[in-house]
């Protein structure tokens, strides 16, 4: 009964005795915070002593809303689930020199699966009353399928693993026009730009005519694909004059995003009014306003809201 009783007792001790060691199997981290490190590729979660850690080249997080899946390997798109035996810290991951504490218990590293992103753009409404949105970043919701952990005593899998959702910010297109638009001599594009930044209107000429418009009743058309084409332009470099109403578009400054209109539907999108009253003996102020109107580039879309003025076109008889 003696040895019975001590053997009870050991047994206590050993169940009552907190190494620190990971015996769960369980792996949550999908409502805190994703952070990134700016010293290298890693983005992570912290959950008091535990962390988990994604080690993937920045251009996996891209621009367009998309899906992509990459194969989790052991030098590259790296895995690791670390328990600590303290409160976990940044430090812990981005620093160059590592602190001493908190110290590692015990780690898993995976040794396949796959690392799925979806990847959606934010685009808030605008807080005007205006219905307009723009770009404010992406969100990139990552889950860990299929995933093999290399564990002590073996292996750990799980069919699907939410790591949960990683924001980019990016800094907003600014669409930052005076509102006084320039036409081409020898074409209908109408144009005006600012610093970086460019906006075009390959007007139809039926809409530029050099008589007053009756109150409440502009002229109007829809943005198409080969008439009345809206392109918006934003370039790596300072623009000039001398970029517009050349037969061929010049090579610089570098193009570095093109969002062209999306074509309007008759009473509900992309409508072109233009409203024109007199400016002086035989002058003429044409005032172009978009309705509804949206511009795109690849899957990213974003609106001009409800109404947006295109600028002015001034013009003489």
């Amino acid at each position: 009964m003696k040895k019975i009783a001590s053997l009870l007792a050991f047994m206590l001790i050993l169940n009552g005795c907190d190494d620190g060691n990971l015996t769960q199997e369980d792996i949550d981290f999908e409502d805190f915070t994703t952070q990134s490190c700016s010293t290298n590729n890693i983005i992570y979660k912290i959950n008091d002593k535990e962390a988990l850690l994604i080690e993937i080249p920045p251009t996996s997080f891209g621009t367009e809303p998309t899906t992509t899946s990459l194969t989790i390997g052991t030098t590259t798109n790296r895995v690791i689930y670390r328990f600590y035996d303290g409160a976990v810290s940044s430090d812990n991951f981005c620093e160059t020199i590592q602190p001493a504490t908190p110290i590692v218990l015990d780690q898993w590293t995976a040794t396949s699966g796959t690392i799925k992103i979806v990847t959606t753009a934010i685009a808030p409404p605008s807080t005007d009353g205006n219905n307009s949105t723009k770009i404010t970043g992406y969100n990139h919701l990552i889950t860990l399928t299929d995933i093999t952990f290399s564990i002590k005593n073996g292996e750990q899998t799980f069919r699907t693993l939410p790591f949960g959702n990683y924001v980019k910010t990016i800094t907003p297109l600014q669409l930052n026009f005076e509102k006084l638009l320039t036409k081409c001599s020898d074409s209908n594009i109408l144009y005006e730009f600012k610093k970086d930044e460019a906006i075009m209107l390959n007007i139809d000429p039926a809409l530029i005519v050099n008589e007053v418009t009756a109150t409440n009743s502009p002229r109007t058309g829809l943005i198409g694909s080969t008439t009345n084409t809206l392109t918006y332009r934003l370039f790596s470099g300072l623009l000039s004059s001398s970029y517009f109403c050349n037969t061929t578009t010049p090579t610089t400054p570098t193009l570095s995003q093109e969002w062209t209109g999306l074509a309007g539907v008759s009473g509900t999108s992309g409508i072109i009014e233009v409203t024109t009253t007199t400016n002086g003996p035989n002058a003429f102020k044409h005032t172009i306003t978009l309705k509804k109107a949206t511009l795109k580039k690849g899957n990213n879309s974003f609106t001009l809201g409800d109404s947006y003025i295109l600028g002015e076109l001034n013009t003489t008889n």
